[in-house]
């Protein structure tokens, strides 16, 4: 029997801004991801009353486990990690009624055969009208045979209605053949159209209103070129260690952890043109004209333009912390980067000679991601400045923890003397809007639920990263891999870094 007429989720409602009808299919549904992030972003989208009426969540995992001890765990969960608390026990209640749990081993026929079965009873007891989002959170290494599964089974149809989506969690591979594997592997089952590869930063508030701050507003556009920006600088920066995911750390680093994917949205974020309009494809075309447009990385501009650093021993705001080679699961003799700068180019007309300077490390000063744009400085200066120059105009976006965009300008002091200083305009999400921003994994479980495939990166985008991406990882390959240079916890990376900056007369900003 459908529930749509009898869920009160949908009183009051824009039609237009729920998702569809749909079950949401979890794949690894007992890992962390599940418990952190996914189920709390359904339920707060239930508070938030953008949920569709006729709704389920199926997780599926190799555990045996009972429909109650899965909701169980949820609610746990989502007690622990939603950003709403305590739990709303009637909103609860009524959405713990869609959640249902299928037990089996990922290469089982059986596991599939007992999927579909209990997929089409949701159908009619919950109003799922046959359209399916398959959820892979899971490791890449299982992603073979959950689509062939999915496929033999019959679950997946090429349809507008009902429809088929599937969602990949990263790491989209390890370099450009892996990459290719696996959306070779993805396409043997579904078509691009259906796929909604998952980058969560692209979710996060202040990442989705750099669009609209350039593109919506008239006063920064114009100055957003090569005319007018000396340079750009992109942190991603992160007081934590590897937090017990040492292995994991080993087979990675913080390149491709960090930079290949969620530092490299960004740059494309803010370098790319104006796209002809919102759909997903035509800002995802524009995001692919910035890597294309990446000038290479050669030996020798990596030599110079490229810093790796590890970090050692140190304080983090007053505490003492070990060193990355001290932590569980890391070889003593570890030559995986911590931390990575780099200085890159981007050959168009609007960023010819504009130097983008990256960096990403873990166990920094402050845990920060910012994009700050650093304009021209003043042709000629009328006006004498105490330290020895005016210091250039910065838009700086803060994407996390305190969300907003501030701009940096001068002004003079209150007095008889002219006097300047370097003051600014600060617009904080919090103020203005409230301090319960929703989580990036709502708005995408949202958008994917709905079709909008325009925050998920696409086959192209993906693969023209790693093809970026591969030169730098050659070039260390062929140098023999020598041991990053040590930093001390708690510091903004290695000297290196600032030695990068220096030699173009530039310096990092601390935010």
């Amino acid at each position: 029997m459908s529930v749509v007429s009898a869920n009160p989720l949908r009183t009051g409602i824009d039609a237009d801004r729920t998702g569809d009808a749909c079950a949401i299919v979890i794949f690894g549904a007992s890992g962390d991801l599940t418990k952190r992030k996914l189920m709390p972003a359904l339920y707060n989208l239930a508070l938030s009353r953008v949920l569709p009426g006729s709704f389920a969540v199926v997780g599926v995992a190799r555990r045996e486990k009972s429909h109650d001890q899965f909701r169980a765990d949820m609610k746990e969960g989502v007690a622990t990690f939603s950003r709403r608390k305590p739990i709303d026990g009637t909103m609860w209640s009524e959405f713990e009624k869609g959640i249902s749990y299928v037990a089996g081993e990922f290469g089982a026929t059986k596991t599939y055969e007992d999927l579909r079965a209990h997929l089409e009873a949701l159908d009619k007891e919950r109003g799922t009208r046959g359209n399916r989002l398959f959820y892979l959170a899971v490791p890449p290494a299982e992603f073979g045979p959950i689509l062939q599964g999915l496929k033999s089974a019959g679950v997946v149809a090429d349809n507008d209605e009902p429809w088929t989506r599937v969602v990949v969690e990263k790491p989209f591979g390890h370099d450009l053949p892996s990459a290719k594997g696996l959306n070779d592997m993805i396409a043997a089952a579904f078509s691009e159209r259906q796929v909604f590869r998952i980058d969560h930063y692209l979710g996060k508030e202040t990442v989705q209103n750099l669009l609209v701050f350039r593109f919506a507003n008239s006063l920064f556009e114009p100055l957003w070129n090569r005319e007018h920006v000396d340079h750009v600088q992109i942190t991603v920066a992160e007081e934590i260690g590897v937090e017990g995911r040492g292995k994991f750390y080993e087979q990675t680093g913080v390149t491709k952890d960090i930079v290949e994917n969620h530092l490299m949205q960004l740059l494309c974020l803010t370098a790319m043109e104006p796209p002809i309009s919102l759909s997903a494809d035509a800002v995802r075309d524009e995001k692919v004209k910035v890597l294309r447009s990446l000038r290479p990385m050669e030996r020798r501009a990596v030599a110079d333009g490229v810093v790796r650093g590890q970090y050692a021993r140190g304080f983090v705001r007053a505490d003492e912390v070990p060193g990355y080679r001290e932590e569980p699961d890391v070889a003593a003799a570890s030559r995986v980067e911590t931390y990575v700068a780099m200085k890159m180019h981007i050959d168009n007309w609007r960023w010819g000679g504009v130097p983008f300077y990256v960096r990403a490390g873990k166990r920094l000063a402050r845990r920060v991601t910012e994009i700050a744009v650093t304009f021209k400085k003043v042709p000629h200066t009328l006006f004498h400045s105490s330290d020895g120059g005016i210091t250039p105009n910065v838009l700086a976006v803060r994407v996390q923890p305190d969300e907003g965009i501030a701009l940096r300008f001068i002004s003079k002091e209150p007095g008889q003397h002219t006097i300047l200083r370097d003051v600014a305009m600060d617009f904080r999400y919090g103020s203005s809007f409230g301090s319960n921003t929703p989580e990036a994994y709502e708005r995408l479980l949202l958008d994917a639920m709905r079709g909008d495939a325009t925050l998920f990166t696409r086959r192209d985008e993906v693969e023209e990263q790693w093809s970026w991406m591969d030169h730098v990882f050659d070039a260390w390959s062929a140098s023999g891999n020598a041991p990053p240079p040590l930093y001390d916890s708690g510091s903004w990376g290695p000297d290196a870094a600032e030695d990068m900056l220096a030699r173009d007369g530039r310096r990092w900003r601390k935010p």
